[in-house]
């Protein structure tokens, strides 16, 4: 039986609360643990924000290749795409980013990198399987749990013999997809569809819901659908996976029930794109007697605090919103209540986010939906694209600029801006709901000429009646 070692801190994961936070805690004095059983940095950096958006950014100078006589710019020859050097990039940023953040760990004082799988064996003590095969048992007082979620098995017959794509082994591939098929319309699922059209491939997308993006208003989702339709991507609605199988000459033919009928898809490969799921099964929650719901999540309180007192639970594994900046918040919530003796609290936290499709959707706060849904008096302000000067000048104007109201105080309750930098425009509607700005302030503002922050002069007087 190995020697319990004592620990001030564990932390379990290296995401984007768990390494700041190992490092808020070392700095404090507290001699902290963290443990990781696959990659520093977590989702984000590895298979999440960093890679995906790096080839993203390949794909937009694809498309923008394709398009240069609408400049006037000529170009000689078709546009084609290596996706080894697509990977390359992809894979030399991912390595940069990752070893920074270790890096940083490793130098951090009072603060001990371990690498390996970490569970619970009693409620302050866990068990760590290192790579090498030693195994270490770690007492803390406090320990913070930062494991993230992976993506999920679709429940599709014939799934096991399909060597199917997930979020992450998608980005590894060496060539073009022919045509790629799609599981799920969702945020991940709608950045690698345009993605994956941008570098050449057809590409089908099959979509469980009547809308695409199921938590955006439906005049929103059907917005984005437009534009990904005129992008030449195929979307199903309302469709659902019945089967799947390999084909003689090695296609992966797709049996989907759809309100036409019942179609079959021919496919070179398959993407499963339809949800993701926690990675507390390997965590022996039970020998520390932790909640967690029926799906997995950790169960915690407004000071993300599980109902074992001492663990805290951060990042996508508590449920709820699954964005970095929201584990970083995390971060900053233990920091302040368990560092710096304050009293943080994931309450009436803003929630915001940026979908990187081309063009982008921002969105923050309430949507049209939930605001009425709250019973709330409200005023729509509504505006295309196409009436923003700057979007006209670049040739990006597709999309629309949304913003919900509040009647009686003329406080901003929520925006959507699917547009050219739409994360951008949207983050300056953030501020000024931090600020508590009136949304006179910005339709009264003056903004430089041509901007895209002066469409919110437009937008804040065009209200629906």
């Amino acid at each position: 039986m190995p020697a319990v070692t004592p620990y001030d801190v564990i932390i379990i994961g290296s995401g984007q609360s768990g390494g700041p936070l190992a490092t808020a805690f070392g700095q404090a004095g507290k001699k902290t643990a963290i443990i990781e059983r696959e990659h520093v940095g977590g989702t984000c950096i590895n298979e999440g924000c960093t890679p995906t958006k790096t080839m993203v950014a390949s794909a937009r100078v694809a498309y923008l290749a394709r398009r240069a006589a609408d400049y006037g710019v000529e170009t000689h020859g078709s546009v084609s795409v290596d996706m080894t050097v697509v990977r390359k990039r992809k894979r030399d940023i991912v390595e940069s980013f990752r070893s920074g953040s270790q890096s940083r760990l490793e130098k951090s004082e009072n603060v001990d990198l371990l690498l390996g799988e970490a569970y619970f064996i009693e409620p302050k003590v866990v068990e760590v399987r290192l790579r090498n095969g030693e195994v270490r048992q770690l007492r803390g007082e406090i320990i913070c749990l930062n494991v993230g979620e992976r993506p999920a098995t679709p429940r599709i017959e014939g799934i096991e013999q399909i060597p199917y794509l997930n979020s992450t082994t998608i980005m590894e591939l060496d060539q073009v997809p022919e045509h790629l098929l799609v599981l799920g319309g969702g945020y991940v699922g709608l950045e690698f569809a345009q993605m994956f059209r941008r570098f050449g491939s057809q590409v089908t997308v099959i979509q469980r819901g009547k809308q695409l993006l199921t938590r955006e208003d439906s005049d929103i989702a059907q917005e984005v659908l437009k534009i990904l339709r005129e992008d030449g991507i195929e979307i199903l609605l309302e469709s659902t996976a019945k089967s799947v199988k390999k084909s003689a000459d090695g296609h992966i033919q797709l049996i989907a029930q759809t309100p036409e009928g019942e179609r079959s898809l021919t496919g070179s490969h398959l993407l499963a794109a339809a949800g993701r799921v926690p990675n507390s099964d390997s965590l022996h929650l039970e020998a520390a007697g932790i909640t967690a719901n029926q799906r997995g999540y950790i169960e915690v309180n407004d000071h993300l605090e599980t109902n074992v007192p001492g663990i805290y639970a951060l990042g996508d594994v508590k449920g709820g919103p699954a964005f970095t900046h929201i584990s970083y918040d995390d971060f900053r919530i233990l920091r302040t209540n368990l560092i710096e003796h304050g009293n943080a609290s994931i309450a009436n936290r803003l929630v915001l986010y940026t979908v990187f499709i081309d063009p982008q959707l921002g969105r923050v706060g309430l949507t049209e939906t939930e605001a009425r849904q709250q019973g709330r008096k409200i005023k729509v302000a509504k505006m295309p694209m196409e009436y923003v000067a700057r979007a006209l000048e670049v040739d990006e104007a597709r999309g629309v600029m949304k913003a919900i109201v509040d009647a009686d105080n003329d406080q901003i309750l929520g925006a959507c801006i699917l547009g050219l930098e739409g994360g951008e425009i949207m983050s300056m509607l953030e501020i000024a709901m931090l600020g508590k700005l009136p949304y006179t302030t910005l339709r009264d503002g003056v903004f430089a000429h041509p901007t895209l922050a002066e469409s919110l002069n437009n937008l804040f007087s065009s209200f629906e009646s």
